[in-house]
């Protein structure tokens, strides 16, 4: 028995030692099967493209404007300092002319008017009483009773209570001021934009209780560099849109400064909106266009189609199976679209996706992307344009 079990040992050894053998072949040649042998240079590369289409490209200017009030009033006491008493208005309270917009204490401003009314009416008096002696004075010269002297003093007299007498009517008209001061009213029909003030609170001249402003028809008012000046004449169309709203608005350009401003070098210019509808908010945004010169002939590409730097493009092109790169002359950029010189082919085949990883002359598969309903939309209306 020991002698059969010496005689399998080595037959047990070769055996594992074969089948490790094989298995470590057919590990092998599993991983060897699942290793690429063929260059991924020469595999083509997956692209995206779109055709460059034909379009008009016309030069603009593009700023940023704020709308503003036809007029705009700040409401406060111009002449005397009191505590507020009323305030009758609320924002968005839409209000006529002469409207109150708010009251004052002002008790001691109407006590002063009276008493300075009745001192003017005593003044009057006395005033009236010495013009009336000094006429009968004057009577009496003829028959020698009253000497030229005490005519003369009463006159001065009379004179001198004329004259304290229009002294205490200024200040009776000051007096009236003060009170009329007391109730603040609107100057002109629109709407409350701000309230400063609640009843209670002490204001001085100068003190706003109340803004008013008007927008029947409204201002859009812009700051252009001096170098547009021959841009944006008075009569000049322009294409604007109000960010609060989201409108779109079309005006001519109503009044241009003669000047620049000496600190920023720009100059001011309005335009006239009316909006009957008061659809505006006032002190909000407004971006301006306004197109220079006459509509050019360009290609039209998606921007990230292109590299631009300066006043250059590089785009790659598909040519059959390859990609071509080429440079253009860039003529301008609207949107989120290129417009490049006519010598790119409209129809050209344009890489958007992938054109990172290209070299010239690399092989490509291109998938077109189909253009999406609003760009079609939007080469159908430019299209049809005269």
């Amino acid at each position: 028995m020991p002698a059969s079990k010496n005689r399998r040992l080595p037959l047990l050894i070769v055996a594992g030692t074969a089948a490790v053998v094989v298995l470590g072949i057919v590990l092998v040649w599993r991983a060897n099967s699942h290793v690429n042998k063929t260059a991924l240079a020469s595999e083509p590369k997956q692209v995206t493209v779109v055709a460059a289409r034909t379009a008009d490209y016309r030069p603009f200017r593009r700023y940023v404007g704020t709308i503003q009030p036809w007029v705009e009033a700040k409401i406060g006491p111009q002449i005397i300092a009191a505590y507020a008493d009323t305030v009758l208005v609320r924002p968005g309270d839409v209000v006529k002319r002469g409207q109150v917009i708010a009251t004052l204490d002002c008790r001691n401003a109407s006590a002063s008017s009276r008493a300075v009314s009745m001192q003017a009416r005593a003044i009057q008096t006395e005033q009236e009483a010495l013009s009336h002696e000094a006429t009968r004075l004057g009577e009496l010269k003829a028959g020698g009773f009253a000497s030229p002297n005490e005519i003369e003093r009463h006159a001065a007299d009379s004179a001198s209570k004329e004259a304290e007498l229009m002294e205490t009517q200024a200040k009776m008209q000051r007096a009236t001021l003060e009170v009329s001061d007391c109730i603040l009213r609107a100057p002109f029909a629109g709407e409350i934009s701000a309230r400063m003030v609640d009843p209670g609170a002490f204001v001085r001249p100068g003190t706003t209780v109340a803004t008013i402003v008007d927008r029947s028809s409204v201002r859009v008012v812009a700051d252009v560099p001096e170098g547009d000046f021959d841009v944006v004449g008075r009569g000049t169309p322009v294409r604007m849109r109000a960010l609060a709203t989201k409108q779109d608005l079309r005006a001519n350009i109503a009044r241009l400064s003669p000047a620049a401003d000496p600190s920023t070098r720009t100059m001011h210019l309005e335009i006239d909106v009316p909006d009957p509808d008061r659809s505006l908010p006032v002190g909000t945004t407004a971006e301006l266009t306004v197109e220079v010169g006459q509509p050019i002939p360009a290609t039209e590409i998606p921007l990230l189609a292109a590299s631009v730097r300066g006043a250059k493009a590089t785009v790659f092109v598909v040519d059959g199976q390859s990609a071509r790169r080429g440079v253009y002359a860039v003529k301008g950029e609207r949107g989120g679209n290129l417009f490049l010189d006519p010598q790119l082919a409209a129809g050209s085949r344009v890489v958007t996706e992938g054109r990172a990883l290209l070299n010239d002359g690399d092989r490509v598969e291109a998938k077109l992307e189909e253009p999406s309903r609003d760009e079609a939309a939007t080469v159908k209306l430019a299209g049809a344009r005269p």
